[in-house]
């Protein structure tokens, strides 16, 4: 009798688990659809911005990251950071003891020299997170799920990597809704292994309706 109502409880454990990949993936399908649609004017307007602040740099911006399960995949944004940005990030850790160690506890700078005029405004707003509805698109990014890391940050992220990667990585998340401006990386990490471990519609729509009020508040995402 036991057995048989673990087998019960089982079985309907994995149904429900297949009905809420199946409704993700569909919501993911539908805003993706919807976003791309208005990613065509908002990049007409963002060029405009570029053209107005004379950043002859590209408008968008290709990143290689870390998707489900290790796997190699690329997001797109809207350029937020002089070209170069990357190499810049070397020569200011090189030159700055404090900006190295910045970086290198929470993979980010507060007050990073290296964002644009526009770029602060557009990351403000998130509108720089838009050209990732592309990535939902094409199913290696989901709506809510932890930001896919960059691959020079693998060996940061310690045991928790096989916890972490085994959902897709996502636009906004749980991490991106906390109080992530005084956030080391460790702590996001704990975040995001939190959420891999406990998917759930609820929490998703928790954290898609805590996304609006983060931006109005103006925290951002990254």
């Amino acid at each position: 009798m036991n057995n048989e109502l673990i087998k019960h409880d089982v079985d309907v454990q994995e149904k429900t688990n297949i009905l809420y990949i199946i409704l993700k993936r569909t919501v993911d399908i539908l805003v993706g659809l919807i976003g791309t649609i208005l990613l065509i004017p908002i990049s007409f307007i963002v060029k405009i911005a570029f053209i107005i602040t004379k950043d002859q740099g590209p408008l968008f911006f290709k990143q290689k990251r870390v998707g489900k399960d290790g796997n190699e995949i690329y997001i797109y944004k809207f350029r937020s950071m002089v070209v170069g940005a990357e190499d810049l990030l070397k020569e200011l850790m090189a030159n700055d003891p404090k900006i190295k160690e910045e970086y290198e506890t929470n993979k980010k700078l507060a007050n990073d020299p290296r964002i644009t005029k526009v770029g602060k405004i557009i990351r403000a707003t998130c509108i720089d997170e838009m050209p990732q509805f592309l990535n939902l698109l094409k199913g290696d990014m989901s709506l809510i799920g932890p930001r896919p890391y960059l691959f020079g940050e693998i060996k940061d992220i310690g045991p928790s990597f096989k916890e972490i990667v085994s959902v897709k990585p996502g636009i906004t998340g749980l991490w991106q809704v906390s109080e992530k401006n005084d956030m080391s990386f460790k702590r996001r990490c704990k975040i995001d292994k939190y959420y891999a471990n406990n998917p759930s519609l609820l929490l998703d729509i928790k954290i898609f309706f805590q996304t609006f009020i983060t931006i109005l508040c103006n925290k951002g995402t990254k």
